[in-house]
């Protein structure tokens, strides 16, 4: 993607299911826990680079010893700078007994992160909330070890207006007015109902306050407190936590808008945002790495029962299409695989684009990511080359010659590596047109690839939301090379509405096509259906949620997607562009065909999997008729 938009957030969970002298005895080091976590957050460091944290839980402890331990950054490298601090502290501690370092008794007295449960994340902030509280995982204390809550989590919820009323209902005052918060303390508030009700009914039995602690533990109902917990959350979700007595749990939303996978076996329980990180990490084949289905949580107790239970009713799954397209690692076998559809599908308006003209069309791919995408738009055009070379030879079947067989069968699609992506450069320069000539300049052309005047250049990319590093970078380097068209093909939909479940994406104004749509209903003096849906939309701006409809898609119903994607084209070309300018994007029939199983589709149809989505694109609707620039939700 080359509009800079922020990634998903990741998780990472390690939980032993030996004890540490187990895994210092098989694998030469007690510290495996630990590498093996390092290596789930390092495989996904695409997600989140501006936060990271872990946190470790130690089992048995005697009262008086600190069991759990944590450590955040929200500095540059955050992954490393989080092991670091971690191996100074251990080696400080060890410094005098260096011998001791290898001992899993005398580390997980002594050690701070020698323990039982690894918890890690990785956090794209938002909306410019990225100072040290936001980031994860994110801590409520207690005394009594089965009320402390460890949270960590990749999810956006669309009510924490509602949510936090809730709380206030509740008789609590919370500290923050986020999701993160309202989260954490929503299930701290029902883990420590869950406490109280066994308190009670142990008491009753005749137990002491002693005896009554290890009963909580044992028989805490973890599916229990994340059913009422969550049963008010709208929006997506993957949240891993751990309870301080030593359960612990990853959930998903009901809508499997988030993803989260997870393998287990006699030795270790291991959760991820995706999977091939854990088949890479744990060296296990996919089909030993299992998806959590939406609205189940993965429950590990204390006592090394591990079991998937529903916690809500599972909905029709929309999990999210952009982790397919963009997100998550193309290693992943089925991803691979669908991006590469993507690619393919696209080759027949590709072909329209470029007037079937292959003979004087160079095609490339800009940024990396969109690579799988390009591999695939190459097998669909080579075909489509090969079916030509058979009608043109056998049209000519009768008087074939040496040269025309040499040159029917030496045509090949012309391949070239044209855009380069330099090292991020500082934009130092305060005044506007300085930073914008510097934004020109984070990618570079190889020069000679492409006849002046003569070739089409054709350009693939995961998706193009804003339209403005298109419009201010790309375009204007690749025009450099003096193309006769330069098409620009996006492997997803045109991304029309907010999202609101993860994505840093709220604001309409931002979208390119929505400026598309808006540019032409005023052309053809169709001003009324802005002011209708602007109507519309104001009417229901204090309803519930439930009941809000989204009128938005109104802006876009008078237009064919092949007509917004003309705008598109004459919006992004600035007038120091010399070549002819074309946009290509993928149909939602398309994304439908290549990405079966994931049909999250809102940011592209508008047709939202929760009441919350419809409420926060008429939100973003009012902001923008009104001027505000705020976020939706």
């Amino acid at each position: 993607m080359s509009d800079q938009i922020k990634h998903e957030c990741g998780i990472g969970m390690i939980r032993f299911l030996k004890p540490l002298e187990y895994y210092q005895a098989k694998y030469g080091s007690w510290m495996y826990g630990l590498q093996k976590l390092y290596l789930l957050l390092e495989k996904q460091h695409n997600r989140g680079q501006d936060g990271a944290g872990i946190t470790s839980l130690k089992f048995d402890l005697p009262p008086g010893k600190k069991y759990i331990h944590r450590v955040r950054t929200n500095k540059s490298t955050p992954i490393k700078r989080v092991f670091d601090h971690i191996d100074e502290q251990h080696q400080l501690i060890s410094r005098s007994k260096p011998d001791l370092l290898n001992d899993p008794v005398w580390a997980k007295d002594h050690l701070p992160f020698a323990g039982e449960i690894y918890l890690g994340h990785l956090r794209y902030g938002t909306f410019g909330h990225n100072n040290i509280e936001y980031v994860h995982p994110v801590m409520r204390e207690n005394n009594w070890k089965s009320r402390n809550l460890v949270l960590a989590g990749n999810f956006n919820l669309t009510n924490v207006d509602e949510l936090f009323k809730l709380l206030i209902d509740l008789g609590q005052h919370p500290k923050d007015y986020s999701d993160t918060e309202t989260v954490l303390e929503k299930v701290g508030h029902f883990l420590d109902e869950e406490n109280q009700l066994l308190f009670r009914q142990y008491k009753n039995e005749g137990y002491n306050n002693k005896e009554i602690s290890g009963l909580i533990a044992r028989n805490l109902s973890i599916s229990k407190i994340l059913q009422e917990a969550s049963k008010d959350w709208d929006g997506g979700y993957a949240i891993a936590g751990m309870v301080g007595h030593g359960d612990s749990f990853v959930m998903r939303d009901p809508w499997g808008i988030r993803p989260a996978y997870y393998y287990a076996d006699e030795e270790v329980v291991v959760a991820a945002s995706e999977r091939p990180v854990i088949q890479t990490v744990m060296n296990v084949p996919a089909e030993h790495v299992h998806e959590l289905s939406p609205g189940s949580a993965l429950i590990m107790k204390k006592d090394g029962r591990v079991s998937e239970k529903e916690v809500r009713v599972p909905q029709e799954k929309r999990s999210c299409s952009f982790e397919r397209i963009y997100f998550s690692r193309g290693s992943d076998k089925d991803i691979y695989r669908e991006r590469r559809k993507l690619g393919e599908l696209l080759v027949p308006e590709v072909l329209r684009a470029i007037n079937y003209d292959l003979d004087n069309s160079v095609f490339s791919f800009i940024p990396n990511t969109a690579e799988i995408a390009y591999y695939g738009m190459l097998h669909g055009l080579e075909r489509y080359q090969l079916d030509d070379k058979k009608k043109e030879i056998l049209r000519h079947k009768d008087n074939l010659t040496e040269a025309y067989l040499d040159d029917m069968l030496t045509k090949n699609i012309r391949v070239e590596k044209i855009a380069i992506k330099d090292v991020k450069l500082r934009t130092f320069i305060a005044q506007e047109s300085g930073r914008k000539d510097l934004v020109g300049h984070v990618y570079d052309v190889t020069y000679g690839t492409v006849r002046k005047g003569i070739d089409n250049l054709v350009i693939i990319d995961d998706s193009i939301v804003r339209g403005t590093t298109l419009k201010e970078s790309i375009l204007q380097i690749l025009d450099r090379l003096e193309p006769k068209k330069i098409v620009v093909v996006s492997s997803s939909p045109q991304i029309r509405y907010p999202d609101c479940y993860g994505i840093d994406m709220a604001k309409l104004g931002n979208f390119v096509a929505f400026q598309a749509a808006i540019s032409l209903l005023k052309e053809r003096g169709m001003g009324n259906v802005i002011n209708e849906v602007y109507k519309n939309s104001k009417e229901q701006e204090n309803l519930p949620k439930e009941q809000v409809v989204n009128y938005v898609k109104e802006i876009y119903k008078p237009f064919t997607h092949e007509e917004v994607s003309a705008r598109i084209s004459s919006l992004l070309k600035a007038e120091n562009i010399r070549s002819e300018v074309h946009i290509v994007y993928q149909t939602i029939e398309g994304l439908h065909q290549a990405c079966p199983n994931d049909t999250g589709d809102w940011y592209f149809t508008g047709n939202y999997p929760t009441p919350g989505g419809n409420k926060v694109v008429n939100t973003s609707f009012i902001d923008f008729i009104e001027g505000k620039d705020k976020r939706a939700y």
